[in-house]
This record gives C-alpha cells, structure tokens and sequence, in this order.
C-alpha cells in the first residue's frame, strides 16, 4: 500500500510546479531572457534565498521544465498514435502530427521553450528527462517509419551512417528495431521536420495572417507526407 504524501512534500511538489508555471508566463511575456529565479521569487512573494531551496540554479529549472514540458508532449502524441490500430500505419502517422499541433496551439510557450527560443546561457547537461523525451519522440517516430520501410526504403535516395547520428538516440534506436538501417532514422528527422515545419510558423504568428485554414492546411502536408511514406491513406 502507498504510503500518503506528507502535507510538507505535498506543498513542496504545488510551489515546484508554481515555480514552473510562472517560468513559462514570463518567458511568454519577456522572452527566454525573462526566466530568472529572482523574477519568480518577486512573482510568488518569496526571498531569492528560499526559491533557491527548490531549483539551486536558474540552469536547473529551466532543465527540469524542459524535462517535464517535452515528456508531456511525447504522452499526448504516445497516446495519440496509440489509439489508432497498427493496422492503420498512414492514420498513425496523422494521428502523431495532429495531437502534436494540438498540444503545441495549447502550450505555445512550452513548444518555443523546446523547439524555439534558445535560453541565453543555458547550458543542456548530457542526459537527463529532456534527453530522454528526444529519443522517446525520436523513436516514436522512427516506429512510425518502420511500419512504411518497406515501401518507403525505395524512394530514399541518401547514404546514412549510425555514426552519423548521436550514440544515445542509435542505441535507443537499434534496441528497439534491430532491423532498421541508420536510412530510416534519418527519415525520421525528415518526417519530423515536415511536421513542426507548418507547426512553428502557426506558434510564431506567421502563418494565420496569410491564410485562416491553417488546420486544412496542415492535414493536407500530412497526408502527403503518409502518401511520400507509401502508405495509404488513413481510415
């Protein structure tokens, strides 16, 4: 039987995510340079000296929130994808872009804090949740491409290496298809490529003043990126 969570670490995980929360509000209003702990201390009322009993550096924080930001993102498309049969690999494949931009839409600033605005300074440590998020979105998607491989593998036409790709994602990659040619990771950063392309334009603000359809503007590049894959196309 779990044993109940104290009332202490109970209000220590609200203010946490309090402190996360706000990180993200600033970084909307100000930009990434916005993010400081000094500014969310002010923000929630405490002394710089007590906020920096949850996050020691500015760097930890923004860590963990890419962490916990990026691993929310790759359980809403995991879901997505999950919910659509195996036998549907082409309604797979929209299912992953489309919870993708409906997660992004909803959390504009945790898509530019992951896929947009650098943080000045920051520095990534090697592993870590946002490094484990990647290979999961990565690999997520190098599933989606293996189901199409065997009729997408004749329409690519580059050389890939494994060494051409990072040691972390190669060793996820072959542990879970040991089949797959290093081709098909490289497909994969494609696919994601044409998915948050149309994405990031939309979040930016440069796509909705050219055109209103931008849903049907993005179902569209997907359904021929499933038809440039070879596969039908979704039931």
């Amino acid at each position: 039987m779990r044993e109940p969570i104290s009332r202490r670490a109970r209000l220590r995980a609200e203010t946490s995510a309090e402190i996360k929360t706000i990180a993200l509000k600033l970084m909307a209003a100000g930009g990434p340079d916005a993010i400081s702990l000094r500014a969310i201390a002010r923000e929630m009322g405490m002394t710089a000296g007590a906020i920096y009993s949850y996050y020691a550096t500015r760097d930890d924080l923004i860590t963990t929130l890419i962490g916990d930001v990026y691993g929310e993102l790759v359980d809403a498309v995991e879901a997505a994808r999950d919910a659509v049969p195996e036998s549907d690999p082409g309604g797979r494949v929209l299912a992953w872009a489309e919870a993708v931009r409906t997660w992004a839409l909803a959390n504009p600033e945790g898509f530019r804090l992951i896929y947009g605005d650098p943080v000045p300074g920051y520095q990534a440590p090697e592993g870590g949740p946002a490094r484990e998020a990647a290979h999961r979105a990565c690999t997520g998607l190098t599933g989606l491409v293996a189901a199409a491989w065997p009729q997408a593998e004749s329409r690519q036409s580059g050389t890939y290496e494994w060494s051409d790709f990072e040691p972390g994602l190669v060793e996820a990659t072959r542990e879970r298809f040991p089949d797959l040619p290093a081709a098909a990771v490289a497909l994969a950063l494609r696919v994601w490529g044409r998915m948050h392309g149309l994405i990031a334009l939309e979040i930016y603000g440069h796509l909705r003043p050219l055109a209103h359809p931008t849903a049907s503007i993005f179902r569209d590049e997907m359904l021929d990126l499933t038809r440039s894959l070879g596969l039908a196309p979704p039931r």
